[in-house]
């Protein structure tokens, strides 16, 4: 702090010879006029005193026989007039602060951290869906609703943290480790006991927005070898076929009389955990022939610099590769940690290549398509699909390889689909003269 109230005042760097330098500097001290950085230099003494402090040595000069040159100006006293003679360089330093603080209120740097699951590239088209992006105004980022969004969009996450630092948006996520089919198979039994506890107050129809509930309809063709129902009357049973579309759980619930008429209807939410046998095939193919790529050696080295999204290269002459792979290493200009630019520099790596034509052994054939078959597979296992069986053949079929998958599978099965209310004359049991009717069934 010292320092820069000294440089807004200015002070001088002085040399003192003669007769009696250190008598000098102690009458400097009887009258307040501060030195320091004083340094003995054999024939003479070196130091610094302010302006003021300068002026006001002439008569202890005199008095002592020493003698005083100054060696450096320094500070704004002495910077300005410098300044003021150059005007170009003047307006230029005023431009480039304002410039700069304009380039301070804008987001030109986003940081994700925390995300395993999800990469970057469905990251960032995620944040410029809700119009988050890079060279956006850094007062129309909305941290709470951002935080919230990301939530909302990605069952995955936990928990968010989003803030500005500088001209950086950065974000910090954290997954949940559990699998999510176990999270989702356990929100829906906690939504469900809590659809038991409100039984007696409310209908549950209401959570679907149908004021008459729902059936759980069967989503595939197959048969029932588990069936547990929570809401609803059951309309088939553990062994049963069933074709896509049929009810498997009606959600209009019969209230019998004591002659065993129907009353009335009570309507919720069908809910039940169905799971059936079904068959499932798949294709895949493969040509008979293939493009491979082989590097010839050769390679071009280019450097290019990007402002504001155009790229400029510095190189000595043009790519004349017909084909070539480009490997970019890029780097954006910071001025401090978080004050980033819109700047970029880097350098690319251009090597040739030749495409050859090639066949695909019948080891190449079998351990690509054993890849497909394991990815096919986990997948339908992440959804929480059981493989029972699986029957897996290849062979060359109009000039390319095939594949044929046929799993037997086990999965859990159903949607809910609106009821249809029944008639109130129906419901009550009579006919409209008013006869009674035989129980609807």
């Amino acid at each position: 702090m010292l320092q820069f109230i000294q440089f807004l005042k200015g002070y001088v760097c002085i040399r003192v010879w003669g007769y009696s330098p250190e008598r000098f500097m102690n009458l400097c001290s009887n009258h307040d006029i501060f030195l320091w950085d004083i340094k003995n230099c054999g024939e003479y003494y070196s130091m610094c005193v302010t302006i003021s402090g300068f002026y006001m040595l002439k008569g202890i000069v005199k008095k002592t026989g020493t003698k005083v040159a100054i060696q450096k100006r320094c500070g704004l006293p002495f910077l300005v007039p410098k300044i003021m003679r150059r005007k170009i360089f003047l307006f230029g330093l005023i431009g480039s602060l304002v410039f700069w603080m304009w380039m301070s209120t804008f987001i030109w740097a986003v940081d994700v951290t925390g995300n395993y699951s999800i990469s970057e590239d469905v990251f960032m088209d995620f944040l410029k869906q809700y119009d988050v992006y890079v060279g956006m105004r850094r007062r129309d980022v909305n941290i709470e609703e951002l935080e919230k969004r990301i939530r909302q969009d990605f069952n995955i996450v936990t928990w968010t943290s989003a803030k500005i630092e500088g001209t950086r948006l950065v974000i910090q996520i954290k997954e949940n480790e559990v699998d999510l089919e176990a999270d989702k198979g356990n929100g829906e039994n906690e939504g469900n006991g809590a659809g038991k506890e409100d039984a007696g107050k409310r209908q549950a129809g209401k959570e679907t927005g149908n004021e008459f509930g729902s059936d759980l309809v069967a989503g595939e063709d197959g048969q029932i070898v588990s069936m547990v129902t929570r809401a609803g009357v059951p309309q088939t049973a553990v062994g049963a076929e069933v074709k896509k579309g049929d009810v498997l759980v009606a959600g209009s619930v019969p209230v019998y009389n004591e002659d065993a008429t129907i009353r009335k209807y009570q309507y919720y939410d069908a809910d039940a955990d169905v799971f059936i046998s079904r068959s499932l095939q798949r294709t895949e193919e493969l040509p008979l022939s293939y493009e491979k790529k082989e590097y010839t050696g050769e390679e071009k080295k280019e450097f290019f610099i990007a402002f504001m999204g155009k790229e400029f290269y510095l190189r000595m002459g043009k790519v004349k590769y017909e084909n070539y792979d480009k490997v970019t290493d890029r780097k954006q200009v910071k001025l401090l940690d978080n004050f980033y630019l819109p700047v970029y520099y880097g350098s690319s790596l251009n090597r040739e290549y030749v495409l050859t034509d090639n066949i695909y052994t019948k080891e190449e054939v079998k351990n690509i398509f054993s890849e497909k078959l394991i990815k096919f597979i986990s997948d339908l296992e992440e959804k929480g699909v059981q493989i029972m069986k699986k029957n897996v053949t290849i062979e060359k079929k109009d000039k390319k390889w095939q594949m044929n998958m046929e799993l037997q599978i086990v999965e859990q099965t159903g949607k809910n689909v609106p009821v249809a209310p029944v008639p109130q004359a129906a419901e009550e049991g009579q006919s409209g003269d008013g006869t009674e009717t035989a129980p609807v069934q």
